[in-house]
Order: structure tokens, then C-alpha cells, then sequence
């Protein structure tokens, strides 16, 4: 089956503004002056920081507020990776209020916080920080400090729309240099006197896991693409999408999909091997499983650039007869539990990779 490539212009220009974005390298003197600049702002409070140690070397959680870390994303930016944090949070959690101005009485207060939640067009907000801490990893251990990061969140919900039990999904992206990581993470009150905490391990490439062999980001499937007015130059907090340098991207986190819709791929291969001219010369040979059985095998994908954006149709060919007549149809796969394989081949190196993806079509 052939496949048709999504030409996008602005993911080829969101990628080149990334490698304009990242930062340039400093000199040791600079470095110096701004590591004191730097020790003198707080960025995590002591009292998070002395929890985020106690936890850190068996990554026991601390669950006053409950949430957790589902996965990370993460592309080149320069000699950087733009890493995306996702995790997830209820939102009776996070602690959505009225937005009306507080009463005197408490009595009063209830009421009003109850005539909020009955009228249509009120508003609930909820305002809380979260704290990361990133620590090299050495032999599964944590090593030396990496980055700090605060981001205050401010979230709004109509009242009528709003659902206590649901859980949201949320991202934040820090740049970071190639290695592995063990990122704490803490989600707080305000005034600090209730938080949780979150312990996760990821790896970013690095050149030597790329030697023999190519590796990719995170396999992930995409919703939507869109272009931001400006790149994001702060840590910032999302719900159900994240960015990178001018793109806004919204996964598919569920993995389930209708009959008839498309899959679609964005990732980027670390490890392929340019020709003179700067072209890469990529092979992506797709096929969808169910269980051992080969369900659709698309037609290879050629690319020459390691930025690959690929949707991916959910039919399958199939043989119809007719007497003594054979015609080919397309139709829609049945529901059921997929796997989209992938086989990536540098044609130039001639290093690969597998990778695989699990989803659902109902």
C-alpha cells in the first residue's frame, strides 16, 4: 500500500528556528559569573528540596497531591534536546476554586462556592506551582545537579463543563545536553503547605548510543500540528499538548482511533549520515499487526531529512472475487488492538532500527 507524505512547511521551519533557539556555548568566565547569578535566586524552596532528597535514592513519592509521569518527548534543538515532561493530574487534585471573590461569613462562602458550580457561566480557577529538579544518573544513582525549574500553572474552567474525577494530561519542556536523567517533580499548594511528588527516568541520546546503530525520539502519535506566533523561551505548562520551538503539537495519548482515520507519525532520527550535499537518504518500511498477523504493509517511505512527518491510512487491500473475476479493494481495518511496526534504514550508513507503537481502533 502506498503511503503519502504530509508536507508541512512549517515543521521544517520549526526545526531550523530550533537550532537557531539554542543556547550558545559560553565561555568559562561567563559560566562562572552566571552559576553566581544564579545562586542567589531560589528557584525550589528548601522544604521541597529536602523531600525531593529524602525520596530521591529509593524515588519514594510523596502522594498529598496525587499525579504521575506517563512519558517524555524530546527534539534536537542545537547541541540541546527540547525534553517534554508529560504526566497527569485529577482535576479535584489540583484544587479548582470560584473565581468569586471570598465572603466574610463561611457560610456565606459555601453557598457561593455552590451557586458557582450550579451556574452556567461561572468560572473555576485553579493556581498552583511545579517544581523539577533534573540530576544526572551515574551507574542508576543520582549524580550531579542539572537544571531547576518553577512553572506556575493558572487553569480555568466553566463550571457546568467542569468534572472533578477527570483526569488531564499535562506537559513541560526543558532543554537538556544528551545523557540520563532522573527528573523530581513536585505539584504544591501556593503557600506550600500541601505538595506531592514524582520521581521518573528517561535518556536522551547521546552520540556513543548512536554509533552502531540509529535511535529515534519517542514514538508517539500526533492529533494536530499547528505554528505558534513565536517560539516559547520559558519552561511553560500545557494541557494535552506541548511545543516545540513554533509548533504546537497535540498527541493522540490514547492511542484509540476511529475506522477510517489516519495515524500519524512525527519523529526525528538521531544517528543517519548525511551525503556530501547535506541529503539524508532514509528508508521507513511501515506494517500494522494484529497479534503475529500482517494486517496492512505499506510501500517504504523514502526521506532526506531525519525530521520525518508521516500519516499512515488505517485500510487494508484486500482480494474480492467474482466468478472468475479477482479485484482489489481498499476497506477499513475491523476494531481491535493494533501494532504499527517500523523498520528505519539509513541507506547511506547502512545502520536501522526497530521500533513499535501499540493502538486501538474502536
Amino acid at each position: 500500500m502506498k503511503i503519502r507524505k504530509l508536507i508541512i512547511p512549517v515543521l521544517l521551519m520549526g526545526f531550523t528556528f530550533s537550532l537557531l533557539l539554542s543556547p550558545n556555548p559560553a565561555t568559562p568566565e561567563k559560566k562562572q559569573e552566571e552559576k553566581a547569578q544564579k545562586s542567589k535566586i531560589v528557584i525550589i524552596p528548601q522544604e521541597i528540596k529536602t523531600v525531593f532528597e529524602e525520596g530521591m535514592a529509593t524515588r519514594q513519592a510523596r502522594p498529598d497531591i496525587p499525579f504521575s509521569v506517563l512519558e517524555h518527548f524530546c527534539f534536537p534543538a542545537g547541541d540541546y534536546l527540547h525534553t517534554t515532561i508529560i504526566f497527569k493530574a485529577k482535576n479535584a487534585d489540583i484544587g479548582f476554586k470560584s473565581t468569586s471573590p471570598a465572603s466574610k461569613s463561611p457560610e456565606k462562602k459555601q453557598e457561593e462556592t455552590l451557586t458557582a458550580f450550579e451556574t452556567e457561566d461561572a468560572k473555576l480557577q485553579a493556581i498552583f506551582p511545579i517544581y523539577l529538579q533534573f540530576t544526572k544518573l551515574e551507574d542508576n544513582e543520582p549524580g550531579s545537579l542539572v537544571r531547576e525549574a518553577r512553572v506556575l500553572v493558572n487553569l480555568q474552567e466553566d463550571s457546568i463543563s467542569y468534572k472533578p474525577d477527570k483526569e488531564e494530561i499535562y506537559s513541560i519542556g526543558v532543554p537538556l545536553l544528551p545523557g540520563n536523567y532522573l527528573v523530581s517533580m513536585c505539584l504544591a499548594t501556593p503557600d506550600l503547605k500541601k505538595f506531592g511528588t514524582q520521581y521518573y527516568e528517561f535518556s536522551l541520546p547521546t552520540a556513543a548510543s548512536v554509533t552502531e546503530s540509529l535511535e529515534t525520539t519517542p514514538i508517539f502519535f500526533v492529533k494536530k500540528i499547528e505554528n505558534l506566533d513565536t517560539p516559547e523561551r520559558e519552561p511553560l505548562a500545557h494541557k494535552g499538548f506541548f511545543t516545540y520551538s513554533i509548533l504546537k503539537i497535540e498527541p493522540n495519548f490514547e492511542k484509540v482511533y476511529s475506522s477510517g482515520e489516519y495515524l500519524e507519525l512525527l519523529i526525528y532520527i538521531f544517528g543517519a549520515q548525511p551525503s556530501e550535499n547535506s541529503k539524508f537518504n532514509l528508508e521507513v518500511n511501515y506494517e500494522v499487526l494484529k497479534g503475529e498477523e500482517k494486517v496492512i504493509l505499506f510501500a517504504p517511505g523514502i526521506y532526506d531529512s531525519p525530521l520525518i512527518n508521516q500519516p499512515l491510512p488505517l485500510e487494508k487491500t484486500v482480494l474480492v472475487k467474482s466468478g472468475t473475476t479477482e479485484t482489489k479493494e481498499k476497506r477499513n481495518i475491523e476494531p481491535g488492538k493494533y501494532t504499527l511496526s517500523m523498520t528505519i534504514t539509513d541507506k547511506i550508513s547502512g545502520k536501522s532500527v526497530s521500533k513499535s507503537i501499540n493502538f486501538e481502533v474502536k
